[in-house]
């Protein structure tokens, strides 16, 4: 049986978004609302899987261990809900990578692991690029924040709760309940 999935960008939907790489603990914020949108997803059957773009680990800024840490604290915040986390080291000025968004490799990878319904699923990002990597393998999106215009296929909210609000929405419109 497949399951469904909620993608989530991190930097911008999990935390806070500093306009520069976050990998220093003391910088990574988690956002308010976003340990409650997790457990109300997780709680209405969704698996939760995060798929982000670190290419400061290519540039040498920061190492792989940074990330995980990282991914470490965002886990303890939220109660380890996540089912999963996947990670793009690669940038584009150093070394090419299908796995970094707006390509879809990480996604493809989690839909074949956990056998994830695309249709049945969302993207939740901040920019293009993850509505862009989601869109290739047919996943439905949802724009975080208020940097880019929605595209014609695209909901816009302000955070993950109201992305949570929506999901759970689309649902009910999907089973025949609304």
């Amino acid at each position: 049986m497949q399951q469904k999935c909620v993608f989530l960008d991190r930097d911008g939907v999990l935390n806070r978004e500093r306009g520069d790489y976050t990998y220093r603990l003391e910088d990574f914020e988690v956002l308010p609302g976003v340990p409650e949108a997790l457990a109300l997803l997780k709680q209405n059957g969704y698996l939760l899987v995060v798929v982000t773009n670190q290419g400061g680990v290519a540039k040498g800024l920061y190492t792989k261990a940074d990330v995980l840490a990282c991914h470490q604290k965002l886990q303890n915040s939220c109660n380890h809900l996540l089912d999963a986390l996947y990670y793009a080291p690669s940038h584009p000025a150093f070394s090419e990578s299908l796995s970094r968004k707006p390509d879809s490799l990480m996604l493809e990878r989690a839909i074949a692991r956990y056998s994830i319904d695309p249709m049945q699923s969302w993207m939740v990002g901040d920019s293009e690029r993850d509505l862009q990597a989601a869109e290739k393998v047919g996943v439905p999106t949802i724009m975080v924040g208020d940097k880019y215009e929605p595209n014609s296929y695209t909901y816009q909210v302000h955070n993950l709760w109201e992305a949570a609000q929506l999901i759970l929405e689309n649902d009910e419109v999907r089973k025949g309940k609304l």
